[in-house]
C-alpha cells in the first residue's frame, strides 16, 4: 500500500492526507456487488431490505448488466456478467458472489486520476471509461488499496 494510504489508518492515526490528495471526493457513490443472476438479486434486495430499483442498463464495454438499487440514502450496484470473459464473470469464478468494489463520487475524474497516479497508485485504465448512466469512471488497482477495488465515479450530472 502506498504511504498516502498508511497516513489514513483505520485506527484514526491518519491526518486525512488521502482525501486532500485526491481532489473533489464527495463521498461514497455506491458499493458494487457481483451476482450471477440479476433478476434474483434485485428481488432479494427488494424483499429483504426494501430496496428500490432506480436504474438498470447493459454496459456492453464492461460486459455486464447492472441494476442500481437504493436503500435509504445508500446505493448498491448489482453487477451480473453478460459474457464469460468479463471481469465480473472472473470475479464470480474466483470468489463467488459478493462485494466487488467500493465507489467514491468525485467532482472531476481527470483531476482525481492525476492525483492517484502522483500518489504512486495504479489505475486500471489509462483514460476514463463510460460507466453507469453515462458517468465517467476509473478504478484504482486493489493491490494499491489494501485489497479493495476502488472505483472513482464522476456522474454525468457533474459535467
Amino acid at each position: 500500500m502506498s504511504d498516502a494510504l498508511h497516513s489514513n489508518a483505520p485506527d484514526g492515526s491518519g491526518d486525512g492526507a488521502l482525501a486532500e490528495a485526491i481532489p473533489g471526493i464527495i463521498g461514497i457513490d455506491h458499493v458494487g456487488v457481483a451476482v450471477s443472476n440479476l433478476e434474483e438479486a434485485i428481488a432479494f434486495y427488494r424483499l429483504s431490505f426494501g430496496a428500490t430499483l432506480v436504474h438498470r442498463e447493459k454496459n456492453e464495454a464492461q460486459k455486464v448488466e447492472e441494476a442500481m438499487v437504493r436503500i435509504g440514502d445508500s446505493t448498491i450496484q448489482l453487477l451480473a456478467p453478460t459474457d464469460p470473459t468479463s471481469a465480473i464473470a472472473r470475479f464470480l469464478d474466483q470468489r463467488g458472489p459478493g462485494v466487488q468494489q467500493l465507489a467514491y463520487r468525485v467532482r472531476d475524474i481527470e483531476a482525481a486520476m492525476s492525483a492517484v497516479t502522483k500518489l504512486g497508485m495504479r489505475l486500471l485504465y489509462t483514460t476514463a471509461q463510460r460507466g453507469t448512466a453515462n458517468s465517467k469512471i476509473n478504478f484504482i488497482h486493489p493491490k494499491d488499496c489494501g485489497g479493495v477495488l476502488v472505483e472513482l465515479v464522476e456522474p454525468a450530472s457533474m459535467r
